[in-house]
């Protein structure tokens, strides 16, 4: 199987305008790694979404890295249906992100109907529920990783939705709600029973939120026990981790998310030290041009701060050089600051 391997100097990028973005194609892969239903996946390595950070012009970046899905950030199926325009910037893609799947979450068996069948009108390749959001607003109304508490609804979610739908309906979901309801084989289970087509695993209770460990234990059972893929979540941070679950846990694909934020180049397997700082310079530019055509000049620099915060986290830059780029309020004056960024970024050390 060919995997992008190289660094990014010695590969050739063709690049074309898109929709008014600019992108970058890596080498593709000619063998599939996967299949989710009929549809084949080229790639072992996937965003994962993430509320406020996997829009379009991340998750769009992080797929000309090497990401082999997009999937967009979580929508409530509520607001599809009584607000749409709320959430309809969340479900713009471009073509070249293919696979693309749509994530939903709810409570409500019919309601997550209702809301797949609206949202099956913008073409995605899959759709996924999420259950497996840990916060209060999400989980606490029994969506989320609250649906970890009642089986018998996600048994009817997957039941429905795959009989009323012409795409692959799939889930993500934490091991439990806690350490004395650790039910994630019994989850697989009837996500598989019912129609499911791929089973993303975030190896962390929905009482660790992000804490502790992640148990890679639990992954690996999950995937001896299922015929369907199976991907793998939690304590990848650099590229040795990645290979590190995949023989640990025989897992089809690993989903990275924070430790993506800032470092895209985890999808080229690339180790963050071997990224110069013109290349971050050039990387951040490139982000944030998307970001402005895409959330307009004035919003889309205040969005993309959180983002430049960390790619610039592994630099020696000097206190005020730090605070002018992430305090600034034109995107003249950010671009002006990154020259100075490359001028006296020291060797950045490894991203934790």
């Amino acid at each position: 199987m060919n995997r992008l391997r190289r660094p990014l100097a010695q590969i050739a990028f063709p690049r074309r305008l898109v929709e008014g973005f600019v992108v970058i194609f890596p080498l593709m892969m000619t063998e599939s790694s996967f299949h989710v239903g009929r549809l084949p996946v080229y790639g072992d390595l996937i965003l994962a979404p993430m509320d406020g950070f996997s829009d379009l012009p991340f998750r769009s970046l992080a797929r000309q890295l090497g990401s082999a899905m997009s999937y967009t950030e979580f929508v409530n199926a509520r607001d599809v249906l009584h607000n749409f325009t709320l959430v309809a910037p969340r479900l713009r893609y471009l073509e070249f992100e293919r696979p693309v799947v749509f994530q939903l979450f709810d409570d409500d068996p019919d309601r997550l109907l209702a809301a797949a069948l609206r949202v099956r009108t913008l073409n995605p390749d899959v759709i996924d529920i999420n259950m497996g959001c840990s916060a209060r607003t999400v989980a606490g109304r029994g969506a989320g990783a609250g649906l970890l508490q009642t089986p018998h609804k996600i048994a009817r979610i997957f039941s429905t939705l795959t009989h009323a739908l012409d795409v692959p309906i799939t889930g993500k979901i934490r091991l439990g709600w806690d350490d004395t309801s650790r039910n994630y084989l019994e989850i697989a289970r009837i996500v598989e029973d019912n129609g499911g087509a791929l089973l993303a695993v975030h190896a962390r209770t929905r009482q660790q939120g992000y804490s502790g460990q992640a148990d890679w234990d639990a992954i690996a059972e999950i995937k001896a026990a299922l015929s369907i893929p199976v991907i793998g979540n939690g304590d990848v941070r650099i590229p040795a981790d990645i290979e590190r679950m995949k023989a640990y846990t025989g897992v089809d694909a690993v989903m990275i998310a924070r430790a993506a934020i800032g470092n895209p180049w985890i999808f080229a397997r690339l180790d963050r030290r071997e990224v110069p700082p013109e290349q971050v310079r050039a990387t951040m530019l490139k982000h944030l041009e998307s970001m402005l055509a895409f959330y307009g000049a004035e919003r889309g620099l205040v969005l993309f701060r959180k983002h430049a915060a960390r790619y610039i986290s592994p630099f020696g830059l000097s206190p005020g050089l730090r605070t002018r780029l992430l305090t600034c309020a034109q995107p003249a004056e950010f671009t002006a600051l990154l020259e100075e960024l490359t001028a006296e970024a020291s060797v950045p050390s490894l991203v934790s």
